[in-house]
């Protein structure tokens, strides 16, 4: 990519993996990157204190000014595009994007999932782990597609899913690895790194060919 990558970061929380990628930006690991925005569908989220602290805009577009689906992606859809956005990263945004949203922005659109897909994907990913019996579980960021949790996978983390587990602890685990896959898959998309070939990604760098990331508690 040449130029300045624009980044939007969609929350609707804490913001911690929005923070990793701003402290990530700041320290020149990501280059030539810019976040932007940072777009919430809750007045009341954590993350956008994170974001106002740093000078970084935030704006509020919540779901029930809104009498569908469709227009309240509408206008999700018109102040990306104002503002000229390249990459839409998901950071716990927990409303599901329509095919109407995802056809406007395609392969232009990333989201992490706390857990290693295709396995556990939609809601309560780590207590699906854990109940399961499982013996390793993790994160993964993907392309945003059509179908939830289903696009081509960028990078993975593997954790250990311990047998006194529980949801909480694990959850805390895994999102210490959240805050490195992040990055380093923003990283090689503002790089031009990424090749999309049906539902696979290929990194076309050496620097990045391991696309996995281990637990070193194994």
């Amino acid at each position: 990519m040449s130029g300045l990558c624009r980044i939007a970061v969609l929350i609707s929380g804490r913001g911690t993996n929005l923070e990793s990628i701003i402290r990530s930006i700041e320290t020149d690991y990501i280059k030539k990157a810019q976040i932007v925005v940072v777009v919430s569908d809750n007045r009341d989220a954590q993350g956008l204190l994170r974001a106002e602290k740093q000078g970084i805009e935030t704006i509020v577009i919540e779901t029930k000014d809104f009498s569908t689906k469709q227009s309240y992606e509408e206008k999700l859809i018109e102040t990306l595009q104002k503002l000229n956005i390249d990459l839409i990263v998901l950071a716990g945004f927990m409303r599901v994007l329509s095919s109407y949203f995802v056809k406007h922005f395609k392969w232009r659109i990333m989201n992490i999932h706390p857990a290693l897909l295709p396995a556990f994907a939609g809601l309560q990913a780590q207590r699906q782990a854990v109940d399961s019996g499982v013996r390793f579980s993790g994160c993964t960021v993907h392309f945003v597609t059509e179908k939830v949790d289903k696009g081509p996978i960028i990078i993975q983390a593997v954790v250990p899913v311990y047998v006194e587990e529980t949801e909480d602890t694990l959850s805390q685990r895994i999102l210490q690895y959240e805050h490195k896959i992040y990055p380093k898959a923003i990283k090689m998309y503002v790089e031009g790194k990424l090749e999309i070939t049906g539902n696979k990604v290929k990194i076309k760098d050496e620097r990045f060919d391991q696309n996995v990331l281990i637990s070193p508690s194994l």
